[in-house]
C-alpha cells in the first residue's frame, strides 16, 4: 500500500517543482509529472499511473485542480479507483476517500452534480415550453435557412462533443493501442482493450478505429499507430495477446489472465474454451523468448 503523487502544470513555463516538494513530503513513495491541459482527459501519464495502481495505494494531488477540471472527471477518475481497490486524497481540500469524512465530501458533491443536471434539463423543458406558447419555433434560424456558417459551426460542436465524449474513455482504450499497434493486428487490440470492460462499455472495431483516427488528426496520437500490422506467425499469436495482458498490468496474476483470456473468448493452445495457469505461465515463457515482455 503506497502513497502515490501525481503533479501537473498546464505550460512548459510552469515547474511542478513546488508541487512534487508537496508530495514528497506527504510520503508519496513514487511521483509522477506532467505538463499537459487540465481539460485534456486524455494524458499519458495519468493514463499510465491509473493503470498501474493497485489495491490499498492511494493517489496523492496537491489540488484537486492538478487531477481535474471539471467535476464530472474528478468523479470519473475516484470511480476508476474505487474499481481496483484504491483511494484518493487531495492535500489541500477535504477529500480523502480512505476516510469516512472523505467518502461523505465525495457523496455531497455527487449529489450536487447531479442535482445541477436536473436543474438544467428543467430550465431547457421550460424555456422550450415558453417559446412554443408565443408561437416561436425552437432551433438555430441559421440551420433552417442552411446558412453555411451557422452549419460549420454546428459541425465543430459536434466534433468537440465526440472529443469530449472520447476523453472520458480514454482511459480505457488509449493506452493499449499506443503500447500494442502496429505490432499487434486491430482484431486483437480490439479483444484486450474489451477484456475487462462491462459488455455495454465495450467497442466495436469500427468504432475504435473512428476514435484512433480522431485522436491521431488532435495529436494526441502518434500517426504511427495507424500504420499496417506485419504478420505474425500463427504459433506468435497467443503469446503476444497473453505478453500485451501482462504488459497492461504487471501484477497481474495467472489466473486473472486465465479469466480475461475466457472473457476474450480466446481458445487455447489445444482448442480447449477453460484456460488453466500453466498454459499461461508457458505463453509467457514463450513471449520472453520472442522478446514480447518488456
Amino acid at each position: 500500500m503506497s502513497l502515490i503523487g501525481y503533479a501537473r502544470v498546464s505550460t512548459e513555463d510552469q515547474t511542478p517543482l513546488p508541487q512534487s516538494q508537496a508530495l514528497n513530503s506527504a510520503g508519496c513513495a513514487e511521483i509522477h509529472e506532467e505538463q499537459a491541459s487540465g481539460g485534456n482527459r486524455a494524458r499519458p501519464v495519468l493514463a499510465r499511473v491509473l493503470e498501474r495502481i493497485g489495491k490499498g495505494d492511494t493517489l496523492v494531488v496537491v489540488r484537486i485542480d492538478r487531477l481535474a477540471r471539471s467535476l464530472s472527471h474528478l468523479l470519473e477518475v475516484i470511480e476508476r479507483l474505487e474499481a481496483k481497490g484504491a483511494f484518493f486524497r487531495s492535500l489541500t481540500d477535504p477529500i480523502d476517500t480512505s476516510s469516512p469524512q472523505g467518502k461523505f465530501t465525495l457523496q455531497v458533491l455527487g449529489a450536487a452534480a447531479e442535482f445541477e443536471r436536473a436543474l438544467i434539463r428543467e430550465r431547457t423543458k421550460a424555456g422550450l415550453a415558453s417559446a412554443r406558447t408565443k408561437g416561436r419555433i425552437g432551433g438555430n434560424p441559421g440551420l433552417r435557412a442552411r446558412d453555411p456558417a451557422a452549419l460549420r459551426k454546428v459541425r465543430l460542436a459536434r466534433q468537440d462533443g465526440y472529443m469530449e465524449r472520447l476523453n472520458q474513455t480514454a482511459q480505457d482504450w488509449v493506452p493499449h493501442v499506443r503500447r500494442l499497434r502496429p505490432a499487434m493486428a486491430w482484431e486483437d487490440v480490439l479483444r484486450i482493450v474489451n477484456g475487462p470492460l462491462p459488455r455495454e462499455r465495450q467497442w466495436t472495431q469500427s468504432r475504435l478505429l473512428r476514435a484512433v483516427n480522431a485522436y491521431v488528426r488532435h495529436g494526441f496520437l502518434p500517426e504511427t499507430v495507424l500504420g499496417r500490422a506485419g504478420r505474425r506467425e500463427t504459433d506468435d499469436r497467443l503469446p503476444a495477446i497473453v505478453a500485451a495482458i501482462r504488459g497492461a498490468d504487471p501484477d497481474i496474476t495467472l489466473q486473472a489472465i486465465c479469466a480475461r483470456l475466457e472473457a476474450m473468448r480466446e481458445r487455447t493452445p489445444r482448442g480447449r474454451t477453460s484456460w488453466q495457469p500453466s498454459s499461461v505461465r508457458m505463453l509467457l515463457e514463450r513471449a520472453e523468448r520472442l522478446g514480447l515482455l518488456r
